[in-house]
């Protein structure tokens, strides 16, 4: 799983710019892209990312944790 990639689609599929995320965020449009190009990422960054997109990207690793268990 790409953290960064599933946060790219999800912006796609809401139609939010990289400047208007960069925004809410309070982060530069260069941190965005370096966000974008992490396989993981920090817990509290993506607590507040889930929260700006109102989608819970926390399922992703349950969902692999399953899966490895398995």
């Amino acid at each position: 799983m790409h953290i960064g990639q599933e946060i790219k689609t999800k912006l796609k599929e809401k139609d939010i710019s990289i400047v208007s995320f960069a925004r809410q965020l309070s982060y530069t449009r260069a941190n965005i892209y370096k966000i974008l190009d992490k396989k993981s990422i920090d817990t509290d960054l993506l607590l507040r990312i889930s929260i700006i997109l109102q989608y819970d990207f926390f399922s992703f690793y349950q969902n692999e944790f399953e899966d490895k268990l398995k």
